[in-house]
């Protein structure tokens, strides 16, 4: 599988999952999850993907500091609505890492490791998304916007392009190209993470 070789400068995020440790699924229950994981979740890499990943990897530190955070033990609470904008999309990845889930989520094991109901929607909240944890109550919220590092300006008409047929191969690859550069530059320029996410 080849993907752009920017996906392994990304930090990845360790964890530590009791319930992959009970079934013996990982050794010690530590859990590895990288950018590349995350896309392969979503399907696609883009800056909502991003967004979703850095205010994951700030909301674990703030919450955890140098421990290793617990998986299924920490809530998702999303400001919009599921069905609205990108909102969706943030939750599943945000999900996917902390494993957090929804009704659907797993029961658990007589009454341990349960994953359902650690989602909600449409919450009130100062920022975008407030990640908790359930063992000290502890809880931050957080907020992302991409426009700090906009894309470069032959996207769009590329897009239309694209999508009306009428992109030749080199302006398909040319689009892909600029694409992903913004993403790398949205999860790689540092400098600039204070100004795209907003901690509450």
């Amino acid at each position: 599988m080849r993907y752009p070789l920017f996906f392994d400068e990304v930090d990845s995020i360790l964890l530590y999952d009791p319930l992959s440790d009970f079934l013996g699924a990982c050794e010690e229950g530590k859990v590895e999850i990288s950018y590349l994981d995350c896309v392969k979740q979503a399907g696609h890499s883009c800056p909502t993907v991003a967004g979703a990943y850095l205010m994951t990897v700030i909301g674990l530190k703030m919450l955890y500091g140098s421990k290793l955070p617990q998986r299924g033990d920490i809530t998702i609470s999303m400001k919009g609505k599921r069905s609205e904008g990108t909102v969706g999309v943030t939750g599943n990845i945000i999900s996917f890492i902390v494993g957090a889930n929804g009704e659907e989520g797993f029961k658990g094991i007589q009454g341990n490791f349960s994953r359902n109901n650690l989602i909600a929607y449409d919450q009130p909240m100062a920022g975008d998304v407030t990640l908790g944890r359930i063992d000290t109550n502890l809880s931050v919220s957080l907020s992302y916007d991409p426009s700090v590092i906009p894309g470069d300006q032959r996207l769009k008409p590329l897009m239309g392009k694209i999508l009306q047929g009428k992109a030749s191969e080199q302006e398909r690859n040319i689009f892909k190209a600029l694409w992903q550069e913004r993403v790398k530059e949205i999860l790689l320029t540092k400098m600039l993470r204070d100004k795209m996410i907003q901690v509450y």
